[in-house]
């Protein structure tokens, strides 16, 4: 039996944890439910992460970086409309190969307002931070308007939103989605 290394261990926690916070949430998932995951013991995802809230944010972390990689790999040596076309085609196709990204995305979004509102602050810097890095991730690409930046961050969230709230693609909501970026120019058909 070949034995872990103490990263090797934290990368299988990280890869458990957002499978376990996308489908629970924070509050609703338990450090014990991602130790059972991963096949160790509490007190042993203790020595690797501090607590639930670094184990969670080491996720959500995770989670922006995996988007970010997504959209730089994506509008690599383009710009404009086709790095909007290029990134937003793959993130269509990385939310459909792994929707638990984009569900901790959105439970990354539940768990700030539910800390901002409780006082604690952390979260909200830490995730904000990361929404920081994507955006400017997007920003470059499309030649640092504001404008274009804006409108496919937009965009983002209202898929993710339909998304997440089970739409299938061929409901009428996603109609109005289509018709926009048509006449915007942001989709073929």
């Amino acid at each position: 039996m070949v034995r872990m290394s103490a990263e090797e261990r934290r990368e299988s926690v990280i890869r458990a944890a957002t499978s376990e916070f996308a489908r629970g949430g924070y509050h609703g998932t338990s450090t014990e439910a991602i130790a059972k995951r991963v096949g160790v013991s509490q007190p042993y995802l203790f020595r690797l992460f501090p607590g639930k809230k670094a184990i969670f944010l080491a996720a959500a972390d995770r989670c922006v970086d995996d988007t970010i990689r997504t959209f730089q790999e994506a509008s690599e040596g383009l710009e404009g409309e086709e790095a909007v076309h290029a990134m937003a085609h793959a993130y269509t196709e990385v939310i459909a190969e792994r929707p638990e990204l984009l569900m901790l995305q959105m439970q990354m979004y539940v768990a700030v307002a539910a800390a901002e509102e409780a006082g604690d602050h952390e979260f909200g810097e830490a995730v904000r931070t990361g929404w920081m890095r994507l955006w400017d991730t997007v920003h470059l690409p499309l030649g640092a308007d504001l404008n274009e930046t804006t409108t496919f961050m937009a965009y983002g969230m209202l898929i993710n939103c339909l998304v997440s709230m089970g739409f299938p693609p061929e409901h009428r909501v996603w109609e109005g989605l289509y018709t926009s970026a048509r006449l915007e120019g942001r989709l073929e058909k």
